[in-house]
């Protein structure tokens, strides 16, 4: 029930009630005021009506920042980075492993000696390059295809084909994963997880992590890899979002390959990049030719060196293509011309640049390319060769490290279910028993 004010309010106290709201007397800024009293911005005033839609002004696209061209000379005017012959020859040395590895295990996925693969083909220099700028111990989140980052740190050949074989010595998962995703606490190189893009927020929280730590504030910054792709999903703004807002040193490396799986990045997005969404959330960001390993080399070089010093988030876009399919899953050729892919191959390969450059400089020679073709093959064959040969874990490994404290009970069950199952088919059924001679211990570990 609603009530009428039977005794009217006397005019002055009306008149100071509208005051209290909206009777200020205007205060108009005076020439030393041009961002005229903006309640949350700097942003200078204009009487000027006027749209924009790029970041560089005059509408021009972000450049992308090259060292050496495809016959690996240096650009003029472009800034070599200081590296010596010993640590050129051992970038090149870890780009040359890549296709072959790639090729290798590739195939052993075809014989269906292993269930699935992914190879970094056409990226070798996006991956190195960034791998050899970084710390020993900086925090890498990756997505599938830096493998070579790994590697760099000295993962090495028995590890990779552990993991991919799932073998008993596989130190990623103990066989619980998947094909390609590796992990590494000693390497600090984070477990990779299949869902699109989870990585990318986490890498914000590890790199807030750092920051917090005494020990390790300072030194250094959390590095995830993302395709372009990746960036589509809504879990790269809340990444970007959290590393700039809190802040954190947290290095945002997008691969830009062309491609999310069978989407070519023109249907991916309509602006400028990747890069272009770098200053909408305040973070310094460039763009790099991923071809040129030199580029990205001193890229995220520096990079990184902006993460520790001012404490806060980078995006480097590097610029580079797919050339494999994008999974053992996948035929590129359904959806791009096969000529379309011979001729990035033969225009402009980053393995080839980096070789030219280094022929240049007499740090290199074809006799040594063809014995380190052949020691790579070799020491990649044998690994493989050993690993085939190795069991499976123990199936009691199958309920270990999946979750941290106590083990949760659903787990309990399920290790009960499969006890029963073993003791009732184990001896019995032809499929079981043939599966379980695979396994270290033949699945007596679990009956004890």
């Amino acid at each position: 029930m609603i009530r009428t004010l039977r005794t009217p309010l006397p005019t002055s106290t009306l008149l100071r009630a509208c005051r209290g709201v909206a009777g200020t007397t205007a205060q108009l800024p005076g020439p030393g005021h041009a961002h005229g009293h903006l309640p949350s911005s700097t942003s200078p005033i204009t009487s000027k009506l006027h749209f924009f839609n790029s970041v560089i002004d005059g509408g021009k696209q972000i450049p992308t920042y090259r060292v050496i061209d495809g016959a690996g000379q240096p650009l003029q005017g472009a800034l070599v980075p200081d590296i010596d012959e010993a640590l050129a020859r051992r970038i090149y040395e870890n780009m040359v492993q890549l296709p072959i590895l790639d090729d290798i295990l590739y195939n052993l996925q075809r014989q269906g000696r292993i269930v699935f693969y992914m190879t970094s083909y056409g990226e070798e220099a996006a991956i190195i390059g960034s791998a050899a700028a970084l710390a020993h111990d900086d925090e890498v989140l990756a997505q599938y295809r830096e493998s070579g980052v790994l590697l760099w740190r000295g993962f090495g050949y028995d590890n990779i084909m552990n993991q991919c074989f799932g073998t008993h010595l596989d130190t990623c998962g103990k066989g619980k994963q998947m094909p390609v995703h590796y992990g590494s606490k000693e390497l600090h190189y984070h477990t990779i997880s299949s869902p699109l893009a989870t990585q990318i927020p986490q890498a914000a929280g590890v790199g807030y992590a750092l920051k917090r730590d005494p020990a390790r504030r300072g030194k250094n910054c959390a590095v995830v890899y993302f395709g372009e792709g990746a960036a589509s999903e809504g879990d790269f703004h809340a990444g970007m979002l959290l590393a700039s807002t809190i802040p954190s040193p947290t290095m945002f490396i997008a691969r830009n390959n062309g491609f999310a799986i069978s989407t070519p990045s023109s249907e991916q997005y309509y602006g400028d990049g990747i890069a272009a969404r770098g200053p909408g959330y305040g973070i310094h960001t460039v763009r790099v030719d991923g071809n040129d390993v030199l580029a990205v080399y001193s890229a995220v070089r520096e990079a990184r060196r902006l993460c520790i010093e001012e404490g806060r988030a980078v995006l480097v876009e590097t610029m580079t293509y797919r050339v494999g399919h994008h999974s053992t899953s996948d035929d590129s050729f359904a959806y791009r011309p096969r000529k379309e892919v011979e001729d990035r191959k033969r225009l402009d390969n980053p393995i080839v640049r980096f070789r030219l450059f280094m022929e240049a400089r007499g740090w290199w020679s074809k006799d040594e390319d063809a014995a380190l073709t052949k020691r790579i093959k070799g020491e990649v064959m044998a690994a493989y060769k050993k690993a085939e040969s190795l069991p499976k874990p123990e199936l009691k490994e199958m309920f270990t490290e999946v979750y941290g404290g106590e083990e949760p009970w659903n787990l309990k069950e399920q290790r009960e279910e499969l006890k029963r199952l073993l003791k009732k088919y184990g001896d019995s059924w032809e499929p079981w028993k043939a599966e379980l001679k695979k396994h270290k211990g033949e699945g007596k570990d679990l009956l004890e």
